[in-house]
């Protein structure tokens, strides 16, 4: 299945998706050290992002997440890509920064937790390989 959405950072990637019902504050929500949510009741709390397909609404919260981003791709435990319902700034900035591609507009309830998905932010497109 392909879904199509608007790019915000370009870039590809393949991968495992990490989905979250949730939005996401990578201040104070990620440890930028190991790439874990640290929020407390988040949906994914205590999982980790490094080296997936990131899946969540929108984030949320203070600017200082866009270089919490920033220092998890220093760290090499960034997100292999980052897909949203709705990227709002701070996400936005942070994936061109730390050059993590990212697409949104897309109907993220369509991808399940666990799928293959293929991000090809320089076209806007994400394609759910499989399950």
């Amino acid at each position: 299945m392909e879904l199509k959405g608007r790019t915000i950072s370009k870039g590809f990637a393949r991968g495992v998706a990490l989905v979250s019902k949730d939005p996401i504050s990578f201040y104070g929500g990620v440890d930028p050290e190991t790439g874990n949510i640290s929020e407390k009741g988040h949906y994914i709390e205590g999982k980790n992002i490094s080296g997936k397909i990131l899946v969540f609404p929108q984030g949320k919260g203070s600017t200082v997440g866009s270089y919490v981003l920033y220092r998890l791709k220093k760290n090499g435990k960034a997100p292999l890509a980052i897909v949203n319902k709705e990227c709002e700034t701070i996400v936005a900035v942070g994936a061109i920064i730390a050059e993590v591609p990212c697409v949104d507009k897309i109907d993220i309830e369509k991808i399940k937790d666990g799928a293959i998905l293929e991000v090809d932010a320089n076209k806007g497109v994400v394609r759910i390989l499989g399950d």
